[in-house]
Parts: structure tokens; sequence; C-alpha cells
């Protein structure tokens, strides 16, 4: 690639390319650092996700059961007239923290009242109890394992992102920047041997008269 036609060959472009090198490097430093603490964060959320999930398909498919049980016992109508007039007793909060300058969501959850079941015992069975129980302790083991999940979502958009400056920046711009450099070095000494010459052949002509 030329930059004969649109770079000009003088000392102020040079000491502007070369700073504009300068600072792409700087920035190239900056991304390639950014980079490292992406990939560690999500290595270890992704450890910390599997475990997450490890812990709960089981006893989803024992709340599967209880349901399942409390279904085929009182009838679809009764199960879903409980569940629809069952106040909520868990609160999910959902706080902000920074990954390097990632907003990651921080799930919290709170129960309201845990001294007793917030339905009636009259229309219901031990399955709905036991499902009721099983599904307030998994809970925050979902949520926990939801906010690892798109932890790595969000962190692994940031990482792509970072890696196409970090490719542009290694591939496109730097290298561009580099050899504007040399050009305008390779034109400026050859300006001079020019001019060098010149003066010889003046020189030679004055000491010759």
């Amino acid at each position: 690639m030329s930059f004969g036609q649109n770079v000009a060959a003088t000392k102020i472009e040079l000491f502007k390319y070369k700073k504009s090198s300068q600072v792409a490097v700087m920035v190239q430093k900056i991304l390639d650092d950014k980079r490292k603490v992406l990939l560690k964060n999500i290595e270890e959320m992704i450890e910390e996700a599997s475990k997450a999930r490890g812990g709960i398909w089981e006893p989803l498919q024992d709340i599967y059961s209880s349901v399942n049980e409390a279904y085929l016992a009182l009838g679809t109508s009764t199960v879903d007239s409980v569940s629809e007039s069952t106040p909520a007793v868990m609160e999910v909060d959902v706080n902000v923290r920074r990954v390097v300058d990632v907003k990651i969501p921080a799930l919290t959850v709170t129960e309201k009242d845990t001294k007793s079941m917030p339905y009636g015992f009259a229309d219901t069975n031990s399955s709905i109890d036991r499902a009721a129980k099983q599904i307030k302790e998994l809970l925050p083991k979902i949520c926990k394992a939801a906010e690892y999940e798109n932890s790595i979502f969000s962190l692994a958009k940031a990482l792509e992102k970072t890696q196409k400056l970090l490719n542009a920046l290694e591939n496109v711009i730097i290298p561009q920047y580099q050899q504007k450099v040399r050009f305008i070095i390779a034109t400026l000494e050859e300006r001079e041997r020019e001019e060098f010459a010149k003066l010889k052949k003046v020189k030679a002509k004055m000491e010759s008269r």
C-alpha cells in the first residue's frame, strides 16, 4: 500500500503520525489488558455457572414431580386457583456491579414471610406444600445461575467488541501509521540527498570559476 498520494511528507506530518502511532500502541496495550481481564472473569463465571446449574436440575425434577402429583390429586382448576390467588412471598432485587466497564446484574432473593405458607390448607395437600417449600429453597439458586449466565453473555459481548478493536489496531491502524512514518522519513531523506547533490554541483561550479 502506498501513501504517496495522501500523505504530506513534512516534518510536522511526521511528528503527527509518530504521535498517533504511539497513542495507538498505548490503546492497544490497554485493550489487551482489558481482554485478559474479561477472559479471566468469563472463565471464572463459567465455572461458577456450571456449579450453580449442577445444583438445580435434580431439585427441579422433584418440584415437577410434586406439582404433577398435586394436579393428579386435586385437579387442574384447584392447583391453578391456588397458584393465581397465592400472594408472592419472595422478592428479587437487582443491583448492578461493574467488571472492567461492563455492567453486571447482581440478584438478591429475599422472603417476605417465612413463618407460614401463603395459602389455606383446606383445598390443598402435601404435594403442594412440598412443591412450595422446594421452590422457596431453590429460587435463590436459580437466580444465582441466571445471574452467572447473564454475566457471561454480557462479558462475552464486551470481549468480542474489544477483540475487534484490537484486530483493527494490530492489523490496520498501527501498520498504516507505521507505513506513513516510513514513507515520510524516506521522502525527507531523499529530499535531503537531492539538496546535498545540488549544493555539491553549485559549489563545484563556483570553484571552477
